[in-house]
């Protein structure tokens, strides 16, 4: 970014890495950030949000062409975990279409100098060669379940590419794996794995108290379909139930989808916006070309080989089991009682590990360890 004053817009800057983006900039100095927000107008000091409907073309176009951002994090999306993501197959992959189209357009339109598009390690095949590197991309058919929302994810892979091609835009797209931390999604209708792990085993050691006082609490913050605050304790311990937390004769177990054995790689929101304001400040498409795919500038015409998944993997390059996951968890929150794994319910990929060395090549690595992030996002959750 040229200075501490260029104005950057942080798109779904109320999310996970939206929001860490934002941090991460205000630390670094940068003082002209810009954002949006759906419902509730966030109090951020020095951060100027505005409401926005990404889903609405002619909203978008009118932001770009008012506010004339020159930087640009593409951060906003519709996700959720693998039942969200079968479930409403038909939401993910529309408005994950229209949001980025939207942006990425008239980012174009309206000469933004640099953006950064997120993406998705869902992306990649489901029999993917581990560890997974951006060329693997394309090579065989998605995993079943996020199919939709994976293939909105290429199509913004593909459109900052070939925008960047055919209108010598500079957009740089990354694929980060499993995310956690601040303003995660705890809702457990449509969380992701570490998130839900964290609730479900907090709950489960709240039951086991026998301590609804706090369960109602919990409730308040993110009610669980019709189940709320108020509602009776009947009904609480009925909808705790369907969430696989179940009580018997005093015991309480918990009950999970699978069979815990598939491994998953996670990174702390915290590492990950650092990446992409590292990325943003210190890594251009043409940097891409010349390091990754042995080309001088975007326009020469004297190499002959396919320019395709410029792509760059944000990862920690380590992964985990589920179940080993969730002792970590229930070991930090001091749940007690069982944990079940139901192997009727499906595992989706046994194994998502990013292969990281073409970023690391770059300059950037993780600095934040599972067991530490996991013990600060805890105590972030229950201290909120």
């Amino acid at each position: 970014m040229d200075n501490k004053h260029s104005k950057i817009f942080v798109a779904g800057g109320t999310g996970l890495v939206g929001s860490g983006i934002i941090k991460n900039l205000i630390a670094k100095g940068y003082t002209n950030i810009v954002s949006n927000y759906h419902h509730r107008k966030p109090e951020v000091e020095s951060i100027r949000f505005v409401k926005l409907d990404f889903m609405n073309q002619q909203e978008v176009e009118h932001f770009f062409a008012s506010e004339k951002p020159e930087f640009v994090f593409q951060a906003a999306a519709k996700v959720g975990g693998i039942v969200a993501n079968n479930t409403y197959r038909g939401q993910f992959i529309y408005e994950n279409l229209q949001m980025q189209n939207n942006i990425i357009h008239n980012s174009m339109i309206h000469g933004v100098k640099k953006l950064l598009f997120l993406g998705s390690s869902c992306i990649y095949p489901k029999n993917c060669p581990q560890p997974m590197k951006e060329s693997y991309l394309l090579t065989e058919e998605l995993e079943y379940t996020n199919e939709p929302y994976a293939i909105a994810k290429i199509a913004g892979i593909k459109m900052c590419e070939s925008y960047n091609l055919q209108y010598g835009t500079n957009y740089v797209s990354v694929m980060p794996t499993n995310l956690y931390g601040p303003n995660d999604n705890y809702h457990l209708e449509n969380s992701h794995v570490l998130p839900a792990l964290i609730r479900k085993i907090y709950l489960s050691k709240l039951l086991s108290e026998n301590n609804f006082e706090a369960i109602r609490q919990d409730l308040k913050r993110y009610p669980i379909g019709a189940c709320t605050s108020t509602s009776d304790e009947s009904t609480i311990r009925e909808t705790l139930a369907k969430q696989g937390i179940i009580s018997d004769k005093g015991s309480i177990s918990l009950n999970l989808w699978g069979t815990g054995t598939p491994k998953r790689e996670f990174l702390h929101s915290d590492d990950m916006a650092d990446a992409c304001v590292y990325i943003m400040e210190n890594i251009d498409f043409s940097d891409i070309l010349e390091k990754d795919f042995e080309y001088g500038q975007p326009t020469s015409s004297s190499k002959k080989k396919e320019i395709r998944n410029t792509h760059i993997n944000i990862g920690t390059g380590t992964d985990i089991s589920i179940a080993e996951l969730a002792e970590i968890v229930r070991k930090e929150i001091g749940f007690t009682g069982s944990i079940n794994w139901d192997s009727s319910k499906p595992d989706g990929t046994m194994k998502k590990l990013l292969d990281v060395s073409k970023l690391e090549s770059h300059g950037w690595k993780a600095q934040i360890s599972l067991e530490a992030g996991v013990k600060r996002t805890i105590k972030e959750y229950l201290n909120a």
